[in-house]
């Protein structure tokens, strides 16, 4: 799982939910600054990255996603795709 995959992936979800992804890049952030997700939105953004990479979140992570770029954020999750890909 490369971070281009997770990208597409991030990009494609956004605009199912509505936001719009024109110009957003690997320096936006997820949160306010940026892509300005709410924390509901940043909740089911996780929850699809999660089904569809089979990576785990906690709780706890959730306010620091929002604080991520796009970039990131899916290096985390091709970087924990990985790991579990390689446990697995």
């Amino acid at each position: 799982m490369t971070a281009a995959e997770v990208r597409e992936f991030v990009l494609e979800s956004l605009q199912e939910m509505n936001y719009d992804i024109e110009g957003i890049d690997d320096d936006s952030t997820l949160g306010p600054a940026g892509v300005d997700l709410e924390s509901l939105a940043m909740a089911e953004l996780a929850v699809r990255v999660e089904d569809r990479f089979g990576v785990q979140f906690a709780e706890e992570e959730s306010e620091g996603l929002a604080l991520m770029t796009v970039g990131e954020f899916t290096r985390t999750v091709a970087d924990r795709a990985a790991s579990v890909a390689s446990a697995g």
